[in-house]
C-alpha cells in the first residue's frame, strides 16, 4: 500500500507497493526504515563492457560521472547497482564517483547466487568485496540478485539467512530480494522475520509491456508481507521511449527483443503516451511511462547512462496521471502481447 504526501496534499494513488510511505518526496521501502527517493536510477549499464548496452562505443566513463552528477543535483539519491554489473565495474565507477563529488547517495547492490557459494556467509563475504569496490563501510539495501538454481537451488534458504547476517552486522541498512515469485517472497519473509529483519523490497521487472507481477501473485505476496516492488525495465529496455521506429532499431542484443514488428505493436500506446503527455505540459513518453508505474505503487529505477537520460527520468516525478489516463493506459497495453520476463521468475 502506498500513501503519497506532498505540498500538503494526499492521495492514495497506487495498489501494491507493500509497506511504500511516501513523505516529503522520500519513500520507505517496505517497514524497513530505509527512506529513499521514491524514484531511482539502475547502473547496469556504468562500465558494462558486454556490448549489450555499447559502453565504449555510444557512451564513456565521463557519461556515466555525468549522469551520477546530474543525479546528485536534481535530487535522485536512489542507485541500484549489483556486483556482477560490469564484473564489479559498475559498482567502482560508484565508489569513485562518491569520492570524486563528495557526495552519499543511497546504494543498493546486489549478491549473485553463484554456483560455487552455498553458505549464508557466502552472501557476508561478497557484500564485503561490493563494499570494497563502493568504497563504502556500509549499503542502503543488499539484495539476493535472482534465485539459486540448479546446485545453488539448496542454499536458497542460506542466503536469505545471509542477508538476516548482513543486516545484523551492520553491512546494509536494509535487505531485500529480486527476481523472486510470489512463493519465495512469502518464503523470505518468513524467514528473515523470524530473525526480527523486515524484507524491504522485491525488485521486478514491471512496466506497461511486462505487467505480470499484477496477474501472477508477485504484487499480492508483496503486499501481503509488507515489501515494496520495485520496478525494473519500466521503459522496457528503451521501448517505451518512443525513440525507436520500424526504421530506427537499437543494434546489439537489444535488437533481438527491440523488432521492426514488436515497435509496429507499440505504436497505439505510443501515441496515447504522447498525447497523455502533451497534456501534462509536454512531459515525454519514457516520463509518463514511468509516472504510471509510480501510479500503480511501485518504486521505478529506469536506467541512465548520461545526464540527459537522468534528467528525463527526474522530470518523471512531482506530477502525477489521473486515474481515467492509467485506466486509458492500462486498456491500451492489455492489448498488445506480454513482453519477455526474466527466466529467473519460475525458479
Amino acid at each position: 500500500m502506498l500513501y503519497w504526501k506532498t505540498h500538503g496534499i494526499s492521495h492514495y494513488p497506487g495498489t501494491f507497493a507493500g509497506g511504500l510511505f511516501w513523505s516529503t518526496c522520500q519513500a520507505q521501502l517496505g517497514h524497513s526504515g530505509l527512506q529513499v527517493t521514491p524514484i531511482g536510477v539502475g547502473a547496469w549499464s556504468w562500465g558494462d563492457n558486454s556490448g549489450y548496452w555499447g559502453y565504449n562505443k555510444d557512451y564513456s566513463r565521463d557519461d556515466n560521472l555525468q549522469a551520477y552528477k546530474t543525479l546528485m543535483e536534481n535530487g535522485v539519491t536512489f542507485i541500484d547497482t549489483a556486483e556482477v554489473y560490469g564484473f564489479g565495474q559498475s559498482e567502482k565507477f560508484l565508489g569513485e564517483f562518491m569520492r570524486e563529488t563528495g557526495t552519499s547517495p543511497t546504494i543498493a547492490t546486489k549478491f549473485a547466487p553463484l554456483p560455487w557459494r552455498f553458505s549464508s556467509d557466502s552472501v557476508v563475504k561478497a557484500l564485503r568485496g561490493s563494499l570494497e569496490r563502493l568504497q563504502l563501510d556500509q549499503v542502503g539495501l543488499y539484495m539476493i540478485h535472482w534465485p539459486g538454481f540448479f546446485v545453488s537451488a539448496f542454499s536458497n534458504d542460506a542466503y536469505v539467512e545471509g542477508l538476516a547476517k548482513c543486516h545484523q552486522l551492520g553491512l546494509a541498512k536494509a535487505v531485500g530480494v529480486s527476481n523472486f515469485n510470489a512463493g519465495r517472497v512469502r518464503k523470505a519473509a518468513s524467514i528473515l522475520q523470524e530473525r526480527g529483519v523486515p524484507l524491504a523490497s522485491n525488485q521486478v521487472q514491471y512496466s506497461l509491456l511486462y505487467r505480470a507481477p499484477e496477474t501472477n501473485g508477485v504484487a499480492a505476496a508483496c503486499r501481503e508481507s509488507g515489501t515494496t516492488l520495485v520496478a525494473y525495465s519500466p521503459l522496457a529496455q528503451g521501448l517505451l521511449t518512443g525513440k525507436y521506429t520500424q526504421n530506427n532499431l537499437p543494434s546489439g542484443p537489444r535488437g533481438r527483443v527491440i523488432t521492426a514488428e514488436r515497435v509496429k505493436e507499440v505504436e497505439p500506446l505510443i501515441g496515447l503516451m504522447r498525447d497523455i503527455g502533451r497534456a501534462h505540459n509536454g512531459k515525454t513518453v519514457s516520463q509518463v511511462a514511468i509516472n504510471w508505474t509510480i501510479s500503480k505503487g511501485a518504486l521505478p529505477i529506469p536506467g541512465a547512462k548520461n545526464a540527459r537520460q537522468v534528467a528525463e527520468t527526474a522530470g518523471a516525478f512531482g506530477w502525477r496521471l489521473s486515474d481515467y489516463e492509467v485506466a486509458a493506459l492500462d486498456a491500451t497495453s492489455g492489448k498488445i502481447s506480454k513482453g519477455t520476463g526474466a527466466p529467473f521468475e519460475n525458479w
